[in-house]
């Protein structure tokens, strides 16, 4: 788990799979676009949180695939939650979500292969791994979830840093805080390139979430 300490969370919680005749998958295969948002635009600290329904400081704990009873393709990702700044899990829950495309191609009953993975821009997920991830909500017709800004709402932390799929470009391009509003270690953040420190990261995305410091204006 992360090795720095914060521990904030409030309480709450947030099929099994069918496989569909081939052709329905290959229908959705060819034609499907939920969560398919492959030229995300770009976001920045201050839209990550306001668009995210659940942000966690999780460890990954399984990664699986398969087609649900649409006949949707899908990557399902279960989290060991550590810290959850928004979303109301509490630590030690374990959710799983679904984001679009399968990890790797499959070979269907009538021997033809599926090849519909996870399209380039979404993130990929490594059993083991710790991450800040900013969730949007699932989408109505399929339950499928992505992250906000595909890689870019998917955070790996390694050494008490955290990184997101685009290096953190334009991670903090556009914000601004109002005076006095940040400490020392946050003000030196936004003037930074590359990752980041997950404890001073971490702090500051939960502080501008209870504080509703977006919706205040005081960050924007």
């Amino acid at each position: 788990m992360p090795t720095y300490t914060h521990t904030r969370c409030r309480a709450s919680r947030i099929a099994r799979t069918l496989l569909p005749a081939a052709v329905l998958v290959f229908a959705w295969s060819t034609s499907l676009a939920p969560a398919r948002d492959t030229t995300a635009a770009p976001r920045n600290l201050t839209q990550l949180v306001s668009e995210a329904r659940l942000i966690v400081v999780a460890k990954v704990i399984r990664v699986t695939d398969g087609i649900n009873a649409q006949g949707v393709p899908y990557t399902e990702i279960t989290l060991d939650v550590a810290e959850c700044p928004k979303g109301g899990l509490a630590a030690g829950e374990r959710p799983s979500f679904r984001q679009y495309g399968l990890v790797a191609p499959r070979k269907l009953p009538n021997g033809r292969m599926l090849k519909t993975v996870s399209p380039p821009d979404f993130p990929r997920w490594q059993e083991g791994e710790q991450v800040v991830a900013f969730l949007q909500a699932p989408a109505h017709k399929t339950g499928l979830q992505a992250t906000v800004g595909l890689a870019q709402g998917k955070f790996s932390l390694l050494d008490g840093r955290v990184v997101n799929g685009l290096g953190n470009r334009g991670l903090f391009v556009g914000v601004r805080a109002a005076d006095g509003l940040l400490d020392t270690r946050e003000r030196a953040m936004f003037d930074s390139r590359g990752p980041v420190d997950a404890a001073t990261f971490v702090k500051l995305v939960d502080r501008a979430v209870r504080g509703n410091w977006i919706a205040t204006g005081q960050l924007r």
